[in-house]
């Protein structure tokens, strides 16, 4: 098992704290840490949850759900941007 830095901006962070160390397996994708995630209960569930259009970059790129992490990586979960 190897170790990725996930962070959590704007009212995220607020609630769930600003980041924290999440252990990984070879192939885990976004999609997995998401769930594995989610699965902490409330408010991570409602929070994380990918229809409430909460966007994800890998290494301050964003990325889908489908990118394959690795050690050492950072991954980072916000709100959808809204404004005028």
């Amino acid at each position: 098992m190897s170790t990725i830095r996930i962070l959590f901006f704007a009212a995220l962070r607020e609630q769930l704290g600003a980041e924290l160390a999440h252990e990984i397996a070879p192939g885990t994708t976004v999609a997995d840490v998401r769930t594995a995630l989610r699965a902490r209960g409330e408010p991570w569930a409602t929070l994380l949850d990918a229809a409430r259009g909460t966007r994800t970059a890998l290494n301050q790129a964003l990325c889908g759900e489908q990118a394959t992490l690795r050690p050492g990586d950072e991954l980072a979960f916000f709100p959808p941007v809204t404004g005028g």
